[in-house]
């Protein structure tokens, strides 16, 4: 059972508010449960809109045809993207982690993701815009935040999404379960290996990733 997943608050009613002001015309939100929701369908490209238009405080994503917000960072969850950031750059000098990641993912690249971590070599999303492919990355990476919808985007979702988009690896470092589980081999819209590691193990990054990870100190960021 996991802990602690409903601990963070949902987007706040004001932030709602500044996010419906700028909504682009057509796009019609609504504020259920904590959650923020269209009454229409969305389409990729008023999504797009949107999201240019959206407050500082406010992160959204297009996961599985929804509107989404992903929680703002804390601070144990930026001392674990720091320290894979160490581990990646001592082992692969030649890649790029790079931090909230903008991805077209899912089937036809019709999904907007905002990874925690996009692993690609050095200066691959030079000259990007908010959305890069996924054509030619190595990994993306999902750090659990504190709030209710973990479960389904960042365990149910996020999978299916960076399958289909064929990212190579999904890593996905847990803090509720205190676990990194490893997808690797998409085929088919699916990640055919998943592998979950206790925090503390040693845990091997399978290719085109290549890095052996020491998670020991992970275990300093357990809330």
């Amino acid at each position: 059972m996991t802990r602690g997943t409903a601990d963070r608050p949902l987007l706040p009613i004001e932030d709602f508010e500044d996010l419906a002001e700028v909504a682009p015309k057509g796009v019609r939100l609504e504020y259920v449960d904590g959650r923020v929701r269209t009454k229409d369908a969305l389409s990729v490209e008023d999504f797009e809109e949107l999201e240019r238009r959206a407050p500082e405080t406010v992160r959204l994503e297009y996961v599985n045809g929804k509107l989404e917000v992903k929680a703002m960072p804390d601070g144990n969850h930026r001392s674990i993207f720091m320290w894979l950031l160490r581990q990646c750059m001592q082992h692969r000098p030649d890649l790029d982690l790079a931090p909230e990641r903008g991805v077209k993912a899912e089937a036809y690249r019709k999904g907007r993701a905002r990874t925690d971590g996009f692993l690609a070599p050095v200066d691959h999303f030079k000259g990007d815009r908010e959305w890069s492919d996924p054509d030619g990355s190595l990994m993306a990476v999902e750090i659990t935040s504190r709030d209710r919808d973990t479960n389904q985007r960042d365990r149910i979702d996020k999978p299916v999404g960076y399958a289909a988009a064929d990212i190579p690896v999904y890593l996905l470092i847990d803090r509720d379960n205190t676990t990194l589980t490893v997808h690797s081999e998409p085929k088919d819209g699916r990640y055919q290996q998943v592998s979950p590691h206790p925090w503390g193990a040693t845990v091997e990054l399978p290719t085109p990733v290549n890095i052996t990870l020491d998670t020991e100190k992970l275990k300093d960021c357990a809330d």
